[in-house]
């Protein structure tokens, strides 16, 4: 088959490489859609991944072609859904069922091989059966799907025992940072019910997409022009957000974020750091004195149940009451994916989320 083969640091090669055969518990699924996560891109162009070589890749879809040893029949031929991270089923976590926070955990496109490729071997539990309409486009993008939804329930947002609608309507909800998770944050919050709604960007494309989401152009704020606590301060009187999500991951933006969350308010840091974080002491005591709620958010939750963020996905798709593929800025067939890469890492086109379409 063909895959994208990661060598070493900023040494990924399009190959032949064999088909994996499934192991016990395993099946091949034969990819049909693959996104590029910005993650992808640190792994390949500068950090290097756990192993190599590696295929990279762990936002992909496909349809299940051949089953290992003990794994159920009803998967042949099935379009699928795939939860990357393999967690090892014994740590406090695991024995939880927080498999998101897995002690000893694999991954795939990560730790080992994944989805730039034509086909991979999967651990059957780690897969997600689509219902009829889901796309293999839009299954691709479950995962980054479900970290947003993993970050809004961590709220409180879309849970049982969490916010109610009246509540939630008149809450002040702020998005600060519009990659695609963001984005997609915004996307579920609004489909929540979230009406007092405000996102941070800094580029126009961000802006078009958040207006295409249902964002009010008024409650849209470009950084690059505007002030972020100025803005907020006017836009709550000086009350501040109820909840204020920080989507970016750097010092000044999760400073930000915890000087214009109101007092008893939460707020949630999304964004992976771009480096070494610190707190002012000015920030510390504002955490203290306005008794904040500041809580980290970790990928997502996948238990085979109704309840979890995967299945919250995967019900709002197959109602059609959320449209991710609006995002996806670029299409390229397997051979032509480095472009994709090239695009992310040099930053030289506009893009949110770039597929590889089989």
């Amino acid at each position: 088959m063909n895959a994208y083969v990661l060598h070493d640091i900023n040494d990924i090669r399009y190959e032949e490489v064999p088909v994996p055969t499934p192991k016990a518990g395993e099946v091949l699924v034969r990819v049909k859609a693959c996104g590029i996560c910005g993650s992808d891109i640190p792994r390949i162009y500068e950090t290097g991944a756990h192993v190599h070589p590696l295929i990279p890749g762990h936002e992909f879809s496909g349809q299940v072609e051949a089953l290992g040893e003990g794994v159920k029949e009803e998967w042949i031929n099935k379009p699928v859904g795939i939860f990357p991270l393999i967690p090892c089923g014994e740590c406090g976590p695991c024995q939880r069922k927080q498999y998101e926070m897995c002690r000893h955990y694999n991954y795939l496109g990560s730790r080992c091989d994944g989805g730039f490729a034509e086909y991979v071997a999967v651990p059957e539990r780690n897969l997600i059966e689509l219902p009829q309409g889901v796309s293999y486009e839009q299954a691709a993008m479950l995962e980054p799907m479900a970290v947003a939804v993993h970050a809004m329930r961590r709220a409180g947002i879309g849970c049982a025992d969490g916010v109610k609608l009246d509540e939630l309507k008149e809450m002040r909800v702020c998005v600060y940072g519009l990659g695609t998770i963001g984005l997609l944050l915004t996307m579920f919050l609004r489909e929540a019910g979230a009406e007092n709604l405000y996102v941070i960007g800094n580029k126009n494309s961000q802006k078009e997409r958040a207006l295409a989401l249902g964002v009010v152009e008024t409650d849209f704020l470009d950084s690059r022009k505007n002030d972020v606590s100025s803005w907020i301060h006017a836009k709550t009187n000086g009350a501040g957000m109820d909840i204020l999500f920080e989507c970016i991951g750097k010092n000044e933006t999760v400073s930000n974020a915890i000087d214009n969350t109101t007092p008893a308010g939460t707020t949630i840091l999304v964004g992976n750091p771009h480096a070494d974080m610190s707190l002012e002491k000015t920030v510390y005591w504002k955490i203290l004195r306005n008794q904040l709620r500041v809580t980290g958010t970790w990928n997502s939750s996948f238990t085979h149940e109704e309840t979890d963020d995967w299945h919250y996905v995967l019900d709002r798709l197959a109602k059609n009451r959320a449209k991710p593929e609006m995002l996806i800025t670029h299409r390229f067939a397997l051979a032509e994916l480095e472009t994709g890469l090239h695009i992310m890492r040099d930053k030289s086109e506009d893009y949110v989320k770039i597929m590889c379409v089989f």
